[in-house]
This record gives structure tokens, sequence and C-alpha cells, in this order.
């Protein structure tokens, strides 16, 4: 998806993790996709750079779909459908 499309995008459940390093936006994802059901979009906020790289890794394993990143004012918001 292009940034453009990723705003556009109804977030279902956001995670705001910005106020942790890394694993815990990682561990706040993995808690938060039980209160979604399979097709609902959620967001992860998280200013960590790792997490970047460890949520699209994340829903490769699981099978999720990873949207993509969205780089705001000093965080990442980081979208993915279950």
């Amino acid at each position: 998806m292009t940034a453009e499309e990723l705003v556009q995008v109804k977030v279902d459940k956001s995670v705001d993790a910005r106020g942790t390093s890394c694993p815990g936006p990682l561990l706040a994802a993995k808690k938060a996709i039980g209160q979604i059901e399979k097709g609902q979009i959620m967001e992860v906020l998280s200013a960590d750079e790792g997490t970047r790289r460890d949520i699209p890794k994340w829903c490769t394993k699981k099978g999720f779909e990873y949207l993509g990143t969205i780089e705001d004012s000093g965080y990442y918001k980081i979208i993915l459908r279950k």
C-alpha cells in the first residue's frame, strides 16, 4: 500500500507503545492481536526503530498481513491485518 492509502485505512485497534523500547512494542502487539477478529486492522505506534523490522517479521511468522509503515513526527505507525 502507498502512504496515502495507509493514511485512509480504518483502524479497528490501536496499540500505543511509544513509551517502550524493544521488545515492548512487539509484546504489546502480541497481547492486543487477540482482541480483534480475523480481517480487522490494527496499528502499532512505536518510537523504537527495531519495531519497524520486528512487526513485519512477526506478521509473516503468524500469517498476518503487514500493510505498511507510516513515519510520523518522531514515531512510526505500523499497520497490519489479522
